[in-house]
């Protein structure tokens, strides 16, 4: 990156309120557990995974400030009139304790005509609504598992899918709802786990076939083009046997529950040429349907039939160092600080396409109506 770009100034924007659980976890003794912990129990809390990456850009040499709004929408005007960036790093996943204003979060920052990371506020709600994604998916011909959208609690017997099934909520996110009880075998299980389901979070729930087979996460950065890292496979052999081999919410976020410890990570997976050649076109096929930018993580399953299914797309993944998307971007010979400088970049390149298209549409607006003038 060149001299001028080193003085971009970027805020990293966030929103946390409240208690951290990684900083109450800090306070327990691994030792009280009841089973053997495989990793540090103690990880980084909110603060400390957004303070490292604003120490990250600026080892980039970027100017650089981090601002947690804090459910407090006058914060957020601060930043966006009174000293906007060249910049925002737009981490923000809720307001008001809500993702559903996650987009409209981005959509102010279209608003005030700041560059952003990420993707937009279109792309963020489509993916956020998993079961118009997976019908987009389906339109294009990308796989994705046969599903059911219920927005009531309601499924006949004859439901047209084959078990097993998997039961998630449809509008949440990081894995919200699901569990080692999330798949089901036969009907009184889905007709059980569904009215817990409902009774937990807003309709629509998805059922959708379970495909047995790897699991995989493929991260996506960049733009034009888009580029596959190396994707990462997950180990279930060591989870307790009454396990379904899924990642659920406590494997991905709980390191006081024994599924966080048992769930292996395995970066670059083990794909012949054929499997990644499948991986690499549905990955960048789904990416481009859902309109995605910058950065995303896909969540896939390769079936035992050999063919590849879309189970999520994920849009502003988790960019904690070392884990998923960063460790794939790692094995692609890329740095954490690096890739957090791609990112600003992709953000800072489409600031400058814009005044350069508005420069055009003034020097055009002038011309035409010079034009005028001589007419007249």
């Amino acid at each position: 990156m060149g001299a001028a770009l080193k003085k971009i100034s970027v805020v990293v924007l966030y929103n946390h309120i409240g208690d951290d659980m990684y900083e109450q976890i800090k306070q327990v003794d691994p030792a009280t557990l009841d089973f053997m912990p495989e990793y540090n129990i103690h990880v980084a809390t909110v603060s400390e995974e957004y303070t490292a990456i604003v120490t990250a850009l600026k080892k980039e040499g970027y100017r650089v400030r981090l601002v947690n709004i804090a459910e407090n929408l006058s914060t957020l005007q601060n930043v966006l009139r009174r000293n906007p960036p060249d910049v925002i790093f737009n981490l923000v996943e809720f307001i008001h304790d809500s993702h559903f204003l996650e987009s409209a979060v981005a959509g102010m920052f279209e608003v005030y005509k700041i560059a952003y990371t990420g993707c937009s506020p279109f792309s963020l709600e489509l993916c956020m609504h998993k079961g118009i994604a997976k019908q987009l998916l389906q339109a294009n011909n990308v796989p994705t598992p046969k599903f059911i959208s219920l927005n009531e609690l309601s499924i006949p017997k004859q439901h047209g899918l084959t078990y097993p099934l998997i039961i998630k909520p449809a509008l949440e996110d990081a894995s919200s709802g699901v569990d080692k009880d999330s798949v089901v075998y036969n009907y009184e299980e889905l007709t059980a786990r569904l009215e817990k389901i409902f009774k937990e979070f807003h309709p629509p729930i998805l059922v959708e076939e379970y495909i047995e087979g790897r699991e995989l996460h493929v991260s996506i950065l960049g733009n034009n083009p888009p580029r596959i890292l190396p994707p990462i496979e997950f180990d279930f052999t060591a989870l307790p046997k009454d396990f379904p081999n899924i990642i659920t919410y406590d494997a991905k976020w709980n390191p006081l529950k024994e599924e966080f410890h048992r769930v292996h990570a395995v970066c670059p997976a083990e794909l012949t040429k054929t499997e990644m050649k499948k991986v690499e076109q549905v990955s960048l096929a789904a990416y481009k349907i859902l309109q995605c930018r910058d950065y995303a993580r896909l969540d896939l399953r390769l079936g035992k039939d050999q063919n590849v299914y879309v189970l999520e797309v994920n849009p502003n993944p988790d960019l904690t160092e070392g884990v998923s998307f960063m460790e794939s971007a790692e094995h692609a010979g890329l740095s954490f600080s690096e890739t957090l400088s791609m990112i600003v970049d992709f953000a800072y390149q489409r600031k400058l396409l814009r005044l350069h298209q508005e420069s055009v549409q003034r020097e055009l607006a002038k011309k035409k109506l010079v034009q005028k003038k001589k007419e007249y």
